[in-house]
């Protein structure tokens, strides 16, 4: 897949490069983002380059992109947002925010942003932009992560349960919310997840 930049003009998302590497290897060491996803604990500076140099540019050459999350153009990133191709025509969302950014709606915004490239058909005959044509983008989430549960409930998805032992993290089992964005679901809030989540 070519690489994409996709912007709102409130949002800036475009892959990571080189450059990043230190800021994403700073952000990565907040004990909030190493909570709730599966990287490395403690973070270093190698894990962010391998990140950057071997993740990010796998997966742009196949079906599995991955933004740098930016409040303008060409500015040190605050966060990360990617999907992860788990099914023909399905990927799975993930996404962290630097602590000193949250609360302002800019995940909220880029994810939005994401899944409708996401959910854009693709292919011979579409009209630009065309997107990436999937029918589904999955989000998961260990049980407790409210923040995260905002943005997807913020963005369309719809919540479908909890999944015992759902998802792996650093070796141990853990519980997960998951919920789904169909390609014929609007973008906009949903109102029926369960209280407390």
């Amino acid at each position: 897949m070519r690489p994409q930049t996709l912007t709102d003009a409130t949002v800036w998302l475009d892959p990571p490069i080189p450059a990043d590497i230190d800021v994403i290897a700073e952000v990565c060491r907040d004990p909030s983002i190493g909570e709730w996803t599966s990287m490395p604990v403690p973070y270093r500076r190698a894990d962010a380059e391998e990140f950057v140099d071997g993740f990010v540019v796998s997966g742009w050459a196949g079906q599995s992109p991955t933004w740098a999350v930016r409040p303008a153009p060409a500015a040190p990133l605050v966060g990360m947002v990617g999907l992860i191709e788990s099914a023909e025509f399905s990927a799975e969302i993930g996404f962290w925010l630097a602590s000193s950014h949250r609360g302002r709606g800019l995940m909220s915004t880029a994810v939005q942003q994401v899944c409708a490239f996401a959910l854009r058909p693709a292919g011979p005959g579409v009209a630009a932009p065309a997107g990436m044509g999937l029918q589904r983008v999955e989000w998961r989430a260990f049980v407790g992560n409210h923040d995260s549960a905002a943005v997807a409930r913020r963005t369309g998805f719809r919540f479908e349960g909890t999944l015992r032992s759902g998802a792996v993290q650093r070796g141990t089992l853990r519980d997960c919310w998951i919920a789904g964005r169909l390609h014929s679901d609007p973008p906009g809030p949903v109102a029926d997840w369960p209280s407390g989540i």
